[in-house]
């Protein structure tokens, strides 16, 4: 394995308690142990304690588990649920669906169809972000518009209708594009990490002609 380019690679790098591989933070979850010894998933990076890493996908977090890695890591016996690769992706959603809002009030989101469409095609969007519960025939041409869009957006379908009205303060919201920039480079990282733990698309769009 090739040695860091830079001290602030080097900074960024961390051990998987699974593989044993050294990677970039990005593609790993942060752990650290609770005050009641319970395994606790650190998806900011900002609780206190010693962080205990592992890649950032189910298999991964199960093993973990059930290999007692966690423990053997800390050098201290921790409590490590067998419901925690759950709660990861649960945490996951939740700050994907935070992140969201935060985009919408500084203005990297852009909502409806003839906005989202606009900004497709004029290459703008990190993200499509279809609800899970929308017509398909609305998204059938966002997807064909992401065909001929010179650069494509990622495509995210796993909130519903009403969750994203929630998050982003209207009512029935069904196309959303997140717009290109810093904002959008950071919902993509949450997004990498929780397609290790789930499909980012209902399974039922794959059955749609």
């Amino acid at each position: 394995m090739r040695p860091p380019a830079t001290h602030a690679q080097a900074s960024r790098e961390r051990r998987d308690i699974v593989s044993g591989e050294v990677m970039d933070e990005a593609r790993l979850i942060r752990f650290v142990a609770g005050p009641d010894g319970v395994v606790t998933p650190d998806l900011a990076r900002k609780l206190p304690g010693r962080g205990i890493w592992v890649a950032a996908d189910r298999a991964s977090v199960e093993t973990a588990v059930k290999k007692g890695l966690f423990s053997r890591a800390a050098k201290t016996k921790l409590i490590a649920p067998a419901t925690l690769p759950d709660t990861v992706d649960s945490l996951l959603m939740r700050r994907l669906l935070d992140g969201l809002g935060l985009a919408r009030r500084s203005g990297d989101l852009t909502s409806g169809f003839e906005k989202v469409m606009s900004s497709i095609r004029g290459g703008k969007a990190a993200w499509l972000i279809e609800a899970s519960d929308g017509a398909p025939d609305g998204r059938r041409k966002l997807l064909g518009a992401i065909h001929s869009s010179p650069s494509p957006p990622h495509l995210f379908g796993l909130f519903s209708s009403e969750e994203l009205g929630l998050a982003l303060g209207g009512e029935n919201v069904i196309h959303t594009a997140f717009l290109a920039g810093r904002a959008s480079g950071r919902w993509t990282s949450d997004a990498q990490r929780l397609s290790g733990f789930r499909p980012l698309l209902p399974e039922s769009w794959r059955e749609e002609p």
